[in-house]
Formats: structure tokens, C-alpha cells, sequence
């Protein structure tokens, strides 16, 4: 599959690879992309049939998520990479931080877990948008991604216009990912230094879910960002941003 990716930041620096939520775009991002790319060179990458990615012919599963950024990083010459993902982008980071060792130097797993929810319910939303769209779902993503003070701002807003924007068809795609994924027995694979982030509003993922992450992963270390529900990095913009920055400028201490 083909993935949509955006460049920032200087060639030379260090790569950070970022992946979002399921129903948005690389957009989510944008308030951290400035601190970000001071430090780094940023890969944004959308997910397939979301933002500039197109809707993939074949199935979408979360280990053909991160081979398929895996062959954007041959082309874009990049060996090595911090990878950053949130909900089904720390999925994917979690994958290739198991599968591809060599390639990753530490991650960042923002508001995710090994597992989030059942396969039933995901094939249940993906039939739902198929049939009616992604406004189908908007008011109960809205209602996951913030916590009330915060759901109708212009922040939220827009992040809830992105998810409006991706065909039912990505977004039905994106679903039966996360429903097929199941990464607790693998997470002991995983060797490189961890952040695990979480907002402590996040209906998504629970204290039981993070606890899980965490404790399965050698060399995580777990912050909670408060007054944040799911997309944590755009409701408490600056405490996630400064925890990841923690975590890479630990990378330039070692």
C-alpha cells in the first residue's frame, strides 16, 4: 500500500516518525510540529485511505502500516528513526518496534494499548460508516477524543472536520486494523527505550489498558497527561510535546 507522508524539519537531524489516530489526518499534529522540527526531521505519515493516503486495494493491517512506512524510509535514505504513534499509529510504532529493531531507536506510545476493544465492535463501526459515512460516528469520536471543556473549540473542531473529510471506505479499513490487533504476547519484544503516555480522561484507554502496555514492556517508562482524553497531544498540546521532547532529548544524552 501506498502511504502520504509530510517532510519538516532540517535533513540532517534525527529522524521522528509520527502516526495518528484512526479518522485523521496528518493534520492532527500541527501543534507540535513547530517544536518537533527544531529538533528533528519529521515524517508525518497518513494512514491508508486517510489525509494523502489512498485507499489500498488489499486489506489494511497494522503490520502493513509499518512495512509499508518502512519502504518510505529506504526511499527518504532514512536508517534509523524514532517512531511516535497515537491509537492506531502507537500500534503501529509498537509493531515496529518488535519487528524492526534495528531500525527504530525509541518510541513514543501515545494513548494506545496492545488491544482496544473487541473485533466485534470494530467490524460493527466499520459496517456502520460504510453505510453511512463518517458522520456517522463523529459526535461519539468527538465525545472519546475530549473531555467536555474542550470539545467545542476551534482545536477540536478542526480535527473533527479531518475525520469528516476521509472516505468511509479508509476509515472502514482503518477499523478492522485495530479490531485484527492483538500485541500483548509481542510486547516483551520490544527493546528499545519506551514512552508510554496516556491521558488520564482517555475513555479509549483505560488505567487497565496503559497498565498492561506498560508493564509488559522491558524499558517503559508511563507519564499521565492530565485533563486529556484520547487525542491527548492536541487538547494538553504543550505537556505532550514536552514529554516527548524529554524522551528524545534522553536519546541525545546517551
Amino acid at each position: 500500500m501506498t502511504l502520504g507522508y509530510r517532510l519538516d524539519g532540517p535533513e540532517d537531524a534525527p529522524a521522528l516518525a509520527l502516526f495518528g489516530s484512526l479518522g485523521s489526518t496528518t493534520t492532527m499534529w500541527e501543534p507540535q510540529v513547530s517544536e518537533f522540527a527544531e529538533r528533528a526531521r519529521l515524517i508525518r505519515f497518513d494512514l491508508p485511505g486517510h489525509g494523502r493516503s489512498p485507499v489500498p486495494e488489499l486489506p489494511v493491517t497494522v503490520a502493513g502500516i509499518a512495512t509499508s512506512a518502512l519502504a518510505v524510509l529506504d526511499e527518504l535514505g532514512i536508517d534509523r528513526v524514532t517512531v511516535c504513534g497515537l491509537s492506531l499509529g502507537g500500534m503501529v510504532a509498537m509493531w515496529l518496534g518488535a519487528n524492526a529493531p534495528e531500525r527504530v531507536e525509541r518510541l513514543v506510545l501515545a494513548c494506545t494499548g496492545a488491544r482496544l476493544g473487541t473485533p466485534e465492535m470494530w467490524s460493527e463501526r466499520a459496517a456502520l460508516v460504510r453505510r453511512e459515512g463518517t458522520a456517522a460516528v463523529a459526535a461519539g469520536v468527538r465525545e472519546r477524543w475530549f473531555t467536555p471543556p474542550f470539545r467545542d473549540s476551534p482545536a477540536a473542531q478542526a480535527v473533527v472536520d479531518a475525520l469528516l473529510s476521509i472516505p468511509a471506505e479508509g476509515y472502514a479499513r482503518g477499523c478492522e486494523a485495530v479490531g485484527a490487533f492483538d500485541f500483548h504476547a509481542e510486547l516483551g519484544r520490544i527493546s528499545q527505550p519506551v514512552l508510554v503516555l496516556s491521558g488520564a480522561e482517555d475513555p479509549v484507554t483505560p488505567p487497565a489498558v496503559v497498565d498492561a502496555l506498560a508493564g509488559g514492556i522491558p524499558n517503559a517508562v508511563r507519564v499521565t497527561i492530565r485533563h486529556a482524553a484520547h487525542l491527548a497531544n492536541v487538547e494538553q498540546a504543550d505537556a505532550f510535546t514536552a514529554a516527548v521532547l524529554s524522551h528524545l532529548g534522553e536519546r541525545a544524552a546517551v
